[in-house]
């Protein structure tokens, strides 16, 4: 019963309504035991000839009351608990949501997408029910069960009510035996099924790859073969689960039994009516219903207690970047100056990056070149502050990028990814993400800035058009493009683009390149490429190799040394020739 003790904090903010929902249910308990009784004396009053018209109609009419009672008390203690239960999954699953906002992308690289969506469902609705139906069955099997037993004990035969309990420490052992084995072996059960549902949504989004390969049939099998664990675990939950209700049935046919054998005894011997021995087995019939629901509340607090250390868990993952005490709140602004000493990658023993220093002025352009791996993907998470571990200093203005409220700092900067993602709804709506109150007339603007509006205006319903999840209707071009007049329309301070006009032909990158060289002149734009006609126009370009800047200037200062920049840039001249069919 652990699980009850931690999620006390909940049951301490909705205690008003716990209580009166406990309250009526107490009330249900107690209003249950007058049918038997009523039973009882109409028994006997057959027995003793007594039984009138008058006398039927008032206990037929004091039944009528009863079930009336039991309704309405019924209804108000279901709005009260589990109306609670539902409150508590809503405050869980923003808690959770709210957790994953701020969470670094580290975070989603150690967890999968489906096991964090299996937290967000069937781990919160094991917790629901916990806090629903455990708190129902734990108070009503207590309560009525107890209620049963002081009738029993005080209103027929205290003998035979002790001679009728006598198994019942054997029930109160198994169950809770079977809880033990049912809390380990649904905790397997939770993380089958977060395999399965990661497999699934892994499966839908990369379908085109999948066909492409023609790898329908292996990825068919690897599903199918992942939902048989997810069927044997459930079965080996579902074996546990089984042997609650036979054992208990068991248990209380015992009891049945003795009191049928003592209690023939007790009314032999005087000591007790037959009512009252038809009164004591309504009564034991009634206990049945108690002791089932204790064998269901060990089942539901034991689903629910690894349900509820899956979710904790995931909360108690602590922010890899966390906002600084007496945080500026103002917007970022000004020059950029990064001073490196070194950074690596948690758990990454080789430095990502070292001896890297550079200024960018407010309205400058600056160029960052290298290969694959050389570091650059990394020095703009720094930059974005993505990552907090790292020797030296970034300032932005005249602050550290630290001492800015994270809000705040990542409001000035506008930044297009690698790997483009549009949300499924309208090419408006994704163009006005980061500003959903924007204008048509300033989304349009972005787009043309971005050389996308033509594109979209041959789209089926123009700016309404829906994409499609992750923009699976676009081409890979198009999508750069409509990531980058999202950007646009923050109007920031500071335009990271990082390799993001590599899906677009030159002629259209040359034309998007000269638009925001008009249209932010007065603003700082950070451009990464490996095709270096995107950053010949910048103020200055840097050049990284292994982690540090090998290379330094402008286009034309590195030209002239004749170095690294300058044997990449006549490889992709010899390479542009030759695919114009041109001769060396």
């Amino acid at each position: 019963m652990r699980v009850f003790l931690e999620l006390g904090w909940f049951f301490k903010e909705r205690k008003k309504q716990y209580i009166v929902g406990i309250i009526m249910l107490m009330f249900v308990a107690f209003l249950q035991l007058m049918p038997p009784k009523i039973i009882g004396y109409v028994v006997d009053e057959v027995r003793l000839n007594t039984l009138t018209m008058e006398s039927l109609g008032k206990w037929l009419l004091l039944l009528a009351g009863t079930a009336i009672g039991m309704y309405i008390l019924r209804y108000y203690w279901r709005m009260m608990i589990f109306g609670s239960a539902i409150t508590l999954a809503r405050l869980l699953r923003a808690k959770l949501f709210h957790h994953f906002t701020r969470m670094a992308p580290q975070f989603y690289q150690k967890r999968r997408v489906g096991d964090l969506m299996a937290h967000a469902t069937n781990d919160l609705q094991a917790v629901q029910q916990t806090a629903g139906a455990g708190v129902l069955t734990l108070v009503d099997s207590i309560t009525t069960g107890g209620f049963v037993i002081a009738a029993m004990a005080i209103t027929i035969n205290w003998k035979l009510t002790l001679i009728a309990l006598l198994p019942m420490p054997l029930m109160a052992y198994l169950t809770s035996y079977y809880g033990k084995l049912l809390h380990n072996r649904f905790h397997f059960a939770q993380e089958a099924f977060s395999d399965l549902n990661d497999k699934a949504q892994e499966s839908i989004s990369g379908i085109k790859v999948i066909k492409t390969f023609g790898q329908e049939k292996e990825d068919v099998e690897d599903f199918v073969r992942l939902s048989q664990e997810v069927v044997d675990k459930n079965v080996h939950v579902a074996k546990v689960d089984s042997l609650f209700d036979p054992t208990i049935s068991a248990i209380v046919g015992v009891s049945f039994f003795l009191s049928i054998v003592f209690g023939a005894r007790f009314i032999l011997a005087g000591e007790m009516t037959i009512g009252d021995l038809v009164a004591f087995t309504a009564y034991l019939g009634l206990l049945v219903w108690p002791m089932l629901a204790f064998g269901w509340l060990f089942n539901i607090v034991e689903r629910g207690r690894a349900s509820y250390d899956r979710i904790r868990s995931l909360l108690a993952e602590p922010e890899d970047v966390n906002e600084k005490e007496g945080a500026i709140d103002v917007a970022a602004n000004g020059d950029v100056k990064v001073a490196i000493q070194s950074f690596q990658f948690p758990g990454d023993e080789r430095k990502a990056l070292h001896d890297v220093h550079f200024q960018v002025k407010k309205g400058e352009t600056l160029g960052i070149v290298g290969k694959t791996g050389s570091g650059k993907t990394a020095l703009l998470k720094l930059l974005l502050r993505e990552f907090d571990g790292f020797d030296g200093t970034i300032l932005y203005g005249d602050y550290p990028i630290q001492q800015y409220k994270k809000k705040r700092l990542r409001e000035a900067i506008g930044y297009v990814p690698q790997e483009h993602f549009l949300f499924s709804t309208s090419v408006a709506g994704n163009i006005a993400f980061a500003n959903p109150e924007a204008s048509q007339s300033d989304v349009e603007r972005a787009a043309k800035i971005a050389y996308i509006h033509e594109d979209i205006l041959h789209f089926t319903h123009g700016y309404e058009t829906v994409v499609g999840e992750r923009g699976v209707s676009l081409s890979g071009g198009q999508k750069q493009r409509i990531s980058i007049a999202r950007a646009l329309l923050m109007n920031p301070e500071l335009l990271i683009l990082d390799d993001s006009l590599s899906a677009v032909d030159a002629k259209t990158e040359e034309a998007i390149l000269e638009s925001l060289k008009a249209n932010r002149q007065d603003a700082t734009t950070i451009i990464t490429a490996h095709r270096l006609s995107a950053i010949q126009h910048a103020h200055q370009i840097i050049v990284l190799q292994e982690g540090t800047i090998v290379e330094k200037g402008s286009h034309e200062e590195l030209m002239s040394l004749k170095g690294i920049y300058y044997d990449m840039y006549q490889l992709q001249q010899l390479e542009a020739l030759v695919e114009q069919g041109g001769e060396v």
